[in-house]
């Protein structure tokens, strides 16, 4: 099959990568790129920009389901002065369809000139349009730690979102969402990581670099097991 795009897939610890990634090359029908393993988020989206071989390329996280009927051949290229298009992601735990976790089209020339936000994909220069469609379900509960942490990010991130330029009303309505509860696998931890976000997010007010730990593996895995044991990273 002959694409205008190349594709990546970023992932870093996920249980479920391997078989998302055989399953992006199924539905897409092309050969997807990947980096694994890559200490740094921004470090990790940079070397995404060397690893292709064309302007614009789809950019899938680790955990990110690609829904079966998503049609490669209907994807419009970006059009002048765009640097993203984001897909919506289902959230299988609070019902949520928004732009977190969704597929991307991005250019790779953005990227190499990426900022220094927490939220590193609101740094790129340019504009990101998001779509209506939903391209698939973002699998954030693969383990007990990872819907922990997909809480704890998120909610970190809505809570300061503001500095986005995301709306505050519709901020407030989705930390609502991810703080009233969910069902499904690990449901309580991604509930208690979005409840520990929001405090997390006013103590860390006036400080930068704290705020800034929200991209270091280290340090979220190190505040799990803090407060919820070593007992609970297998569930």
């Amino acid at each position: 099959m002959t694409t205008r795009f190349d594709a990546v897939m970023l992932s870093y610890d996920e249980p479920l990568a391997d078989k998302l990634h055989a399953r992006l090359q199924r539905v897409l029908g092309i050969r997807v790129k990947r980096l694994h393993g890559v200490e740094g988020m921004r470090r990790a989206y940079r070397l995404a920009a060397e690893v292709v071989d064309r302007e614009q390329f789809l950019l899938a996280d680790g955990d990110f389901v690609l829904a079966a009927e998503f049609a490669l051949p209907a994807v419009e290229p970006l059009a002048e002065g765009v640097s993203m298009r984001v897909w919506r992601a289902r959230n299988p735990l609070n019902g949520l369809i928004y732009g977190y976790g969704g597929l991307k089209l991005i250019r790779r020339s953005a990227l190499r000139e990426i900022g220094d936000a927490v939220d590193v994909l609101a740094a790129l220069p340019g504009r990101t349009e998001f779509t209506a469609d939903i391209a698939g379900t973002t699998r954030i509960n693969q383990s007990p730690y990872h819907a922990w942490k997909a809480g704890f990010r998120e909610c970190a991130m809505l809570s300061r979102g503001s500095e986005y330029g995301m709306d505050d009303a519709e901020a407030a309505d989705r930390i609502a969402a991810w703080t009233a509860g969910g069902e499904g696998a690990f449901a309580e931890f991604a509930l208690s990581g979005a409840r520990e976000g929001v405090a997390f997010a006013h103590e860390a007010a006036r400080v930068r670099d704290e705020f800034d730990q929200l991209n270091n593996p280290g340090w979220l895995f190190a505040r799990f097991t803090a407060v919820h044991g070593e007992q609970a990273i297998a569930g």
